[in-house]
């Protein structure tokens, strides 16, 4: 394995964690790589399991579909097979959302490590605390939105959501933001109020790694 910190990138749903992502990983081509979450929910249209991981070198090339793509691919197993991973000790983290399960595989951050990328895990907070009792010794950055309020207009705007799952998304994230003002649980907080400023405010934290990853091309 490198000896490269992996990132942990939190924060609930509609506070930019995807925007900043996607203009870092344009801006750095070949520098970052997603570790494949595992779920035991559906795949929606379009989704095939495991595609974000496989397509990954390529997608950072701009040579097959936007990067944006990578973000929303996982692996889709079954309840029964996550949980007997889960007590193997396979996962490094674990949660539950609306009735599916999510996790980040060893296996899975190992695979971007081994390509001498920074691995990026986008985690909720329960993910955060249980990535705090593992050694893997990543940078904790938490995104938040300026308000509650601001919040919701970005999730009603996507248009995506139904009443009751945007509810759900909106009570996560008002405990997400509560949590990420705790002390010691992340390296950094960056407040979303200004896409410039929240950008160059992530690039700075990761600077260092990412010139680990220049200089040993």
């Amino acid at each position: 394995m490198s000896g490269l910190r992996p990132v942990v990138l939190s924060g609930p749903s509609g506070a930019g964690k995807s925007t900043l992502m996607k203009r870092l990983m344009k801006e750095h081509e070949g520098v970052f790589g997603f570790s494949v979450s595992h779920t035991t929910r559906n795949p929606r249209p379009g989704e095939e399991d495991g595609k974000g991981l496989n397509i990954l070198p390529m997608l950072l090339g701009a040579t097959l579909l936007p990067v944006a793509d990578v973000l929303s691919y996982y692996h889709f197993t079954t309840r029964e097979a996550m949980e007997e991973g889960i007590n193997q000790g396979e996962f490094i983290e674990n949660a539950e959302f609306s009735g599916n399960m999510y996790g980040t595989s060893k296996a899975a951050v190992e695979d971007v490590l081994a390509r001498n990328l920074i691995c990026i895990l986008d985690v909720d907070i329960q993910g955060v605390r249980r990535i705090k009792e593992t050694d893997l010794n990543p940078i904790y950055i938490s995104i938040q939105p300026p308000s509650m309020d601001i919040l919701e207009k970005r999730l009603r705007d996507r248009q995506t959501e139904t009443e009751e799952s945007l509810l759900k998304r909106l009570e996560a994230a008002r405990i997400d933001m509560e949590h990420s003002k705790e002390p010691g649980v992340f390296d950094v907080v960056i407040i979303n109020d200004d896409l410039e400023r929240a950008y160059e405010e992530l690039k700075d934290i990761l600077n260092e790694e990412i010139q680990k990853v220049q200089e040993a091309k």
